[in-house]
């Protein structure tokens, strides 16, 4: 009987046994996971702990690098600086010197352009003087020529038409030539010799200085024109061209051996030589 109540017995702890063993497998199972998660949750402090430790120890070594950068640059600038202000001062000192060169460059001009400006007032005096002594002169150079102009003769030409004034030199042919009533062209005649002159040839046939006369032939618009034995300073007339223009030869000097010298003239109007001998 007592062996069967033990059994008994036995059979009704059981459960709360179990129950125990229950709660103490699912508490050892629990202190285990949180003994897990702790042990997870430190290891991850670490970690961060130590990332947080190689961080600080590059972020203060970066700081050392930049304050040594900024040293650097500090003392850089202040040495700048210091060169900028020595410039300055020599650049100030430089325009200073230009400025005194200038102002006595200046100073210099100035005196020579008074000086320049009393000699041209000076000059402009001397000038007026000799624009007075010129004006007399022209005054005196235009009554010689008057009375040049005066002195010389208007003749009859061999044609019997009344011709203009007759230069006997080459100094009367210039003043007839400023006098500008007509063209002139000069000429010097060698015996036998045809040479053009203005718009017609001439050639001499004779030169007698003992009486002082002389013969050519004048070739003019496709004819001979023969004046013969005319007269020293005669004044030789002959028409030629389409219009009937009135030339006029003057013979001033007869050399037998030289031959003739002296001029024609042409009317104003009258057709010009290509070229002028």
């Amino acid at each position: 009987m007592a062996e069967i109540e033990n059994q008994n017995h036995s059979h009704s702890l059981s459960p709360v046994v179990i129950g125990a063993l229950v709660v103490a497998i699912l508490a050892a199972l629990g202190g285990l996971v949180w003994s897990y998660t702790l042990s997870g949750r430190l290891a991850t402090q670490e970690q961060t702990a130590k990332s947080l430790g190689d961080e600080n120890t590059q972020l203060k070594g970066e700081l050392r690098e930049t304050n040594a950068r900024l040293k650097v640059a500090s003392e850089t600038l202040g040495e700048s600086v210091g060169m900028t202000q020595r410039q300055m001062e020599a650049k100030a000192q430089a325009i200073l010197t230009q400025e005194a060169s200038d102002t006595s460059k200046l100073a210099t001009a100035q005196q020579k352009n008074e000086k320049q400006i009393g000699a041209v007032s000076s000059e402009v005096s001397s000038v007026k003087t000799d624009v007075g002594g010129v004006k007399t002169d022209v005054a005196k150079t235009q009554s010689d020529l008057q009375g040049a102009i005066s002195q010389m003769q208007s003749m009859q030409g061999d044609l019997g038409i009344h011709s203009g004034l007759i230069a006997r030199n080459h100094d009367e042919l210039e003043i007839l030539k400023h006098k500008g009533d007509r063209n002139y062209y000069e000429f010097t005649l060698a015996k036998g010799q045809k040479k053009p002159v203005s718009t017609v040839t001439l050639e001499l046939k004779k030169a007698d200085p003992k009486k002082s006369k002389f013969t050519l032939d004048v070739y003019a618009d496709d004819k001979k024109i023969e004046k013969k034995d005319k007269n020293l300073n005669e004044p030789v007339q002959f028409y030629t061209g389409k219009d009937r223009l009135l030339y006029e030869l003057v013979v001033n000097s007869v050399d037998s051996k030289k031959g003739i010298t002296g001029y024609i003239s042409t009317p104003k109007n009258a057709p010009v030589p290509a070229t002028i001998p």
